[in-house]
C-alpha cells in the first residue's frame, strides 16, 4: 500500500476534479473503542465484549448516541445492526453520515419503530449543501430485530447506494449535469443515535411510546469502512492505494443483478417516494425525479 499525505484543500480539489481512482483505505471494525466515541446518553451507550459490540439504549429520561472518530470523503461503509425488539413504537434509531454545519451534506438511514408484529419503517434521505427533502421509505422482507443484518452506504463521485445485506434499497445518482447538488466536497463522520420521536415516528404520531417496555436497545457490530479518511492531524488527509482490489468502491456502480434487486425492492417494499408525492410539490417535482 502507498501513502499519500496532502492538505485538506488539495484533497478536496483532487476528488472533485479527477478523483483518486486507486485510493482506498480499509478501516477495520474489530474494536469499537478505536472507531467510535459515545457522545451522549449518560452511560446509556456502551461498548462491550472487548470492543466487538456496541449498544445504544433509550428510556424515559434520555436516549444515547455515538460518532466515528474519523471523517470520510467517499467510501463504502458497512455496519451490522440489530434493531429494538418488541413494541418499539415511537422510537427512532438513526444511522447516518453527516458533515455538520448549516450547508451540510448527509446520507441517512432512520429506523422507525412500530408495535410488536408490525414492520419497521426504513426511512432514507440525502442532503446536499443543506437541502434534503429527498425521502424514500421501505419495509423490510425480514425481521430486523431477530438478528444482525448489514446496512451499507456506498458513496462515490457517481452515486450513493443504500443497501441491506448486499441488496440495494435505493440509489441517488450524481445528476449535477441537471443542476442537482451532490455530496462530494465535505468529509462526513458516521453517527448513530436512538431517541423518542413519538410525536411523529409511528403512524404519524398516533401511537405513543410505551415506557413500560424500556429500555429500548439497539445493537451494533462488525463496522467496516473502505474509504478515504481525513486525518486527525490539522490540515492533513490521507488515502492508501490498494491496486489489488478488483472491485474498488471508487468506481463501483450497480451491475445488472443489483439493478434487478433494486427494482424488486422498490416494487414490493417501497411505501413512500417523494418523487410520487404531487401534493408536496405542487410547482413540480425536484429535477432528479425526471431523470
Amino acid at each position: 500500500m502507498g501513502f499519500f499525505p496532502c492538505s485538506r484543500n488539495s484533497l478536496l480539489l483532487l476528488f472533485t476534479t479527477i478523483f483518486l481512482v486507486t485510493s482506498s483505505t480499509a478501516v477495520s471494525g474489530s474494536n469499537h473503542f478505536q472507531d467510535f466515541d459515545i457522545t451522549w446518553g449518560e452511560g446509556r451507550g456502551k461498548i462491550l465484549e472487548n470492543g466487538e459490540l456496541l449498544t445504544l439504549s433509550l428510556d424515559n429520561y434520555s436516549g444515547s448516541g455515538f460518532q466515528s472518530k474519523k471523517e470520510f470523503l467517499f467510501g463504502k461503509i458497512d455496519m451490522q445492526l440489530k434493531l429494538v425488539p418488541g413494541n418499539s413504537a415511537g422510537t427512532v434509531t438513526a444511522f447516518y453520515l453527516s458533515s455538520g454545519g448549516l450547508n451540510h451534506d448527509e446520507i441517512d438511514f432512520e429506523f422507525l419503530g412500530n408495535l410488536s408484529g408490525e414492520p419497521y419503517t426504513v426511512h432514507t434521505n440525502v442532503y446536499a449543501q443543506g437541502k434534503g427533502e429527498r425521502e424514500q421509505q421501505f419495509h423490510l422482507w425480514f425481521d430486523p430485530t431477530a438478528d444482525f443484518h448489514t446496512y451499507s452506504v456506498l458513496w462515490n463521485p457517481q452515486t450513493i447506494v443504500f443497501s441491506v445485506d448486499n441488496t440495494p434499497l435505493r440509489e441517488f445518482k450524481n445528476l449535477e449535469k441537471l443542476g442537482v447538488p451532490f455530496p462530494k466536497t465535505q468529509p462526513m463522520k458516521l453517527y448513530s443515535s436512538i431517541w423518542n420521536a413519538d410525536q411523529w415516528a409511528t403512524r404519524g404520531g398516533l401511537i405513543k411510546t410505551d415506557w413500560t417496555q424500556a429500555p429500548f436497545v439497539a445493537s451494533y457490530r462488525n463496522f467496516n469502512a473502505d474509504a478515504c479518511v481525513v486525518s486527525d492531524a490539522p490540515g492533513a488527509a490521507y488515502c492508501t492505494s490498494s491496486l489489488a482490489d478488483t472491485t474498488p468502491w471508487e468506481s463501483q456502480k450497480l451491475d445488472i443483478l443489483s439493478e434487478e434487486k433494486l427494482k424488486w425492492v422498490q416494487r414490493n417494499y417501497m411505501i413512500y417516494n417523494y418523487c410520487n408525492d404531487a401534493d408536496r410539490f405542487p410547482q413540480g417535482f425536484p429535477l432528479e425525479c425526471y431523470a
